[in-house]
């Protein structure tokens, strides 16, 4: 199969991160969106001959139609899992349909609206009053999590909505899983929901000292010999560690308490070796697809506390081409000219997110600007910061406050960049072939889309068809046919030829 020179060039490209793939037939409409934990692995596996040879039919048709393709990198796989969600439900690609790929991964469903609530598993999140945990992309690390908080707070596990000495004779599960048994009063229903509070809040990530307590009984049963036992919490241990972590990177929450968040300044100023505690920290980070649409947001913290009032957002004006280290030094050399124009305080300490690169570019920006600022980075990878060009990384533990600090800023900064990124993008998108025609205002635009009911069914249709539509007339139908096909006709001119001069087919690229 021949694959065009612009798809090569992007397959050359990918990165071995989490990221979503978008797939465009040669009329720009999104067929396929999918997601990846490595892009690069995932997005190439399509294009091997091996794999059109043996693939399914629909497989071969769909990387048949695909003549551009998009992607874009997010920072872990429960990112690209909602980032994925949000693109089919917007686009409902044909091929995500066809192939059923718009599955939908569990979530974790707690109806407060009965006396003794549960939890349960679903795949909607409904309007219904009850919370909805996830979604997980692990389901059996999400159900081991379920049935730990079961069995360790007392929950219910029984169907029946409201439960009563009924259900309670048909039902073992204060002996087999240790339930409280609400349903016959062995417990309150004030003690019973404040139990189950505190299962909720372990799931929103506010509740890690009960892993703590776990990961000290399985080193209790480990000196016990009780070797069985050990393996059977540490199993536990992980599946849960991977669940409340998705949820947080998932949905990073950007209030803290001030005082765990003043324990992080501090403790970063010190990491650092910063000249002052950085009360006012600046975070940069870059969105873009290739180049295009290239945006980047500036999110400040106060005290270690985003500040939403502050924030800011940038269009990449000087950049052309996939270039984030030059992106950055625009933005930064932007955003600290402006604070000097207006004679604004600097901020203590600028974060961009990225590796040395990143650094050395922000860092060339201050001495260049004349300002005293210190500049850090933060590497998704492996969560280095680099701080300084003539030392290697600094390498902090999961827990260490400071870097909590950066991660939850980097996070809001990414999710602050990639949002400006889509809604610009979508917009873009929006935009009709219709407006680039002249003498199409408004009003013909919507009488034709109306009408017609899409710009596709348009190009389509018969001049005559296109005539019929108030206010068109032959001639203005005419040029109307030849703008949304004139692209279409130059390029099947081209295979022709092609084909006849190599005496094979082949396939048209389309014009970009």
């Amino acid at each position: 199969m021949h694959i065009p020179a612009s798809i090569r060039e992007v397959l050359k490209d990918l990165p071995s991160k989490p990221g979503c793939y978008i797939m465009r037939d040669d009329t720009g409409t999104i067929i396929y969106v999918g997601k990846a934990l490595d892009l690069r692995k995932r997005v190439q596996s399509y294009f091997r001959q091996a794999a059109l040879r043996k693939g399914d039919p629909k497989l071969r048709s769909l990387v048949k139609s695909v003549a551009n393709l998009e992607y874009m990198v997010v920072h872990n796989e429960a990112a690209a899992l909602l980032t994925e969600g949000d693109l089919i439900k917007k686009y409902r690609p044909r091929y995500n349909v066809l192939l059923k790929d718009d599955k939908r991964f569990l979530l974790i469903k707690a109806d407060m609206n009965v006396t003794y609530p549960r939890f349960e598993t679903a795949r909607f999140r409904q309007n219904d009053g009850a919370r909805y945990f996830g979604p997980y992309v692990n389901s059996v690390a999400a159900r081991a999590t379920i049935e730990f908080l079961e069995k360790h707070f007392g929950l219910r596990r029984c169907t029946p909505r409201e439960p009563d000495e009924t259900t309670y004779k048909h039902c073992h599960n204060d002996i087999i899983r240790l339930c409280t048994a609400p349903c016959v009063n062995r417990i309150s229903v004030e003690d019973y929901r404040e139990r189950f509070e505190e299962a909720c809040a372990f799931l929103r990530g506010q509740r890690p000292k009960l892993l703590t307590e776990i990961r000290a009984q399985m080193k209790t049963a480990s000196q016990n010999l009780d070797f069985e036992e050990a393996a059977r919490l540490r199993d536990t241990l992980l599946l849960m560690e991977k669940t409340v972590r998705q949820h947080a990177r998932a949905a990073p929450t950007p209030r803290m308490q001030r005082k765990t968040a003043r324990e992080g300044i501090e403790t970063l100023a010190k990491r650092l070796d910063l000249p002052d505690i950085p009360h006012v920290i600046e975070t940069f980070d870059i969105s873009n697809i290739m180049g295009t649409y290239a945006v980047a947001s500036m999110v400040c913290a106060v005290d270690g506390i985003p500040a939403p009032n502050r924030y800011r957002r940038f269009r990449i004006k000087t950049v052309e081409g996939a270039n984030d280290p030059a992106m950055m030094a625009e933005v930064v050399q932007r955003r600290i000219r402006g604070l000097q124009d207006d004679h604004k305080p600097l901020p203590g300490l600028i974060l961009v997110d990225g590796g040395i690169t990143q650094l050395k570019a922000a860092q060339a920006i201050m001495r260049e600007m004349g300002a005293p600022v210190p500049v850090a980075s933060l590497a998704k990878r492996h969560e280095e910061i680099y701080y300084s060009t003539d030392a290697p990384p600094l390498r902090l533990k999961r827990n260490d406050p400071a870097l909590k600090i950066l991660q939850r800023i980097r996070d809001e900064a990414h999710r602050f960049a990639i949002t400006y990124h889509r809604n610009l993008r979508n917009r873009r998108l929006r935009e009709s072939a219709l407006d680039k025609i002249p003498g199409i205002g408004a009003k013909r635009k919507e009488l034709l889309l109306k009408t017609m009911g899409s710009v596709q069914r348009i190009a389509k249709a018969p001049v005559e068809d296109i005539a019929a539509v108030p206010g068109i007339g032959p001639a203005m139908a005419q040029t109307i046919h030849d703008a949304l096909n004139g692209s279409t006709a130059k390029s099947k001119g081209r295979a022709s030829a092609a084909s006849i001069t190599a005496g094979k087919s082949c396939r048209a690229t389309p014009r970009q």
